[in-house]
C-alpha cells in the first residue's frame, strides 16, 4: 500500500490563503529540500512516521472538519503526496496544498487549491524558484510572497508588473512574523495600488509560535 512519512496531523484554524478562518485538518509531511531563513517548521525536516494513505484518509473522516490542508516541510518532495491529494478529493474534502515555488505543481489534482510560496531574495532560496509554475496556476490557486523586507516587497512588485499577462491566481503578500510590520506592508500596497491581497498569519495572531497550531 502507498504510504507517506508524516510529521503530524492536527485540527486547527487555517491561518493563511483563501481558506483562512476555517477549522482545518493539517497533514504535515516530513522533509524539505529548501532551507528558508524564516522557516517556522524546521522540526518537520527530519523524523516523522510512515503512515498509509488509507489511514490518513480515515483520519480526515474522523476529524469532524471539511477542510484538509496538506503541508510540510515540502509535501511534494514525497511523490505519493499526489495520490493522497486525489484520495482526499475523492472522499469529498475541500483540499488545499501548501507548497514552495521550487517543485512542479502541474501534476496536482485540479480539484486541489494550490498555495504556491514563491521564494523572495530574503528567504535565501530565490534561486530555487520554478517560474514555469506561474503559468499553470488557475483562479482557484494562490501565489504567496512571504516578505522579509522592503527590498523583498519591491522584488515581488516588480516581478508581477513585468509579466506580459496578469496571473490567473490570486496573489498574496504576507509579512514575515516579527520582521515586517503588517501596517507598513499595507501602506506599501496602497501606495503602489497593487492588485494583491494582504495576508497576516491568523494562527500566529491567535497562538504565536506554538507548534502544532
Amino acid at each position: 500500500m502507498s504510504r507517506l512519512k508524516v510529521t503530524e496531523a492536527f485540527v486547527s484554524i487555517q491561518g493563511e490563503a483563501d481558506a483562512v478562518g476555517w477549522p482545518t485538518l493539517f497533514i504535515r509531511l516530513t522533509g524539505c529540500p529548501l532551507r528558508c531563513v524564516y522557516c517556522d517548521t524546521q522540526y518537520s525536516f527530519y523524523g516523522g512516521e510512515w503512515q498509509e494513505i488509507d489511514a490518513l484518509v480515515d483520519r480526515a473522516r474522523e476529524s469532524g472538519v471539511r477542510h484538509v490542508c496538506v503541508t510540510g516541510g515540502e509535501p511534494l518532495a514525497q511523490k505519493t503526496c499526489l495520490e493522497l491529494l486525489t484520495r482526499l478529493c475523492d472522499a469529498g474534502f475541500a483540499v488545499s496544498l501548501e507548497t514552495s515555488g521550487a517543485l512542479d505543481v502541474a501534476g496536482v489534482d485540479p480539484r486541489v487549491n494550490r498555495v504556491v510560496d514563491l521564494k523572495t531574495p530574503g528567504s535565501g532560496e530565490v534561486a530555487r524558484n520554478k517560474l514555469a509554475n506561474l503559468d499553470v496556476l488557475t483562479a482557484r490557486d494562490q501565489l504567496k510572497f512571504v516578505l522579509c523586507s522592503r527590498a523583498d516587497y519591491e522584488w515581488a512588485r516588480d516581478l508581477l508588473r513585468e509579466r506580459p499577462q496578469p496571473l490567473a491566481a490570486q496573489v498574496l503578500f504576507s509579512p514575515v512574523w516579527g520582521e515586517v510590520a503588517p501596517r507598513d506592508l499595507a501602506e506599501w500596497i496602497l501606495a503602489d495600488r497593487l492588485d494583491v491581497r494582504l495576508q497576516v498569519q491568523l494562527h500566529k495572531v491567535l497562538w504565536g509560535n506554538e507548534p502544532g497550531r
